[in-house]
C-alpha cells in the first residue's frame, strides 16, 4: 500500500545520501512519486554531470511507482499557484502536492519552507533536528 508521496528533494536526498536519506529509504517501497518530480530529479542529476542513463538506472533501482501527470492533476496543481507562489514553489512542487492531496497521502520533502503551507495535506519534512510533520489546518 502506498502511504507517502515523495518530492524531488526527498528522492535527491536518498540518491545523494544527504540528510534525511535514511527516512526516505525507510519509506521508499511504500511510496509513489509524480512523473513531474522524476523530471525535476533527472534535471538536477544531469545538471550535476550524471548521464541520463545513470540517472534513469539510479531512480529505477529504488522501484518507486511513478504516477503520470494527467489532466486532473494538472488542474489541481495549477490551482495551487495562489497558495504556493509566495513561497516560490515550482511546478514540480505543486504537482507533488496535488498528487498527495488527490491520494490523501503524506507528502515527504526536504524543503523546510513547506512547513509554512496551509493546504489540506500532511507534509513531512525530512531535514532538520528530526523529521517534522505538518498536519493540514482545521
Amino acid at each position: 500500500m502506498n502511504k507517502c508521496v515523495l518530492d524531488a528533494s526527498a528522492l535527491l536526498a536518498l540518491l545523494q545520501n544527504e540528510p534525511g536519506a535514511q527516512r526516505v529509504k525507510d519509506i521508499a517501497r511504500e511510496s509513489v512519486i509524480s512523473a513531474v518530480s522524476v523530471c525535476e530529479t533527472v534535471g538536477k542529476l544531469t545538471s550535476a554531470g550524471m548521464s541520463l542513463d545513470d540517472a534513469r538506472t539510479s531512480i529505477e533501482l529504488i522501484n518507486l511507482v511513478v504516477v503520470p501527470f494527467d489532466t486532473e492533476l494538472a488542474y489541481k496543481a495549477g490551482s495551487l499557484i495562489i497558495e504556493t507562489k509566495k513561497l516560490g514553489l515550482s511546478l514540480g512542487d505543486r504537482a507533488c502536492l496535488a498528487l498527495g492531496m488527490t491520494l490523501n497521502k503524506t507528502v515527504v520533502t526536504a524543503e523546510q519552507l513547506w512547513s509554512k503551507l496551509k493546504l489540506d495535506v500532511t507534509v513531512e519534512i525530512i531535514r532538520g533536528n528530526a523529521p517534522a510533520l505538518r498536519e493540514p489546518p482545521g
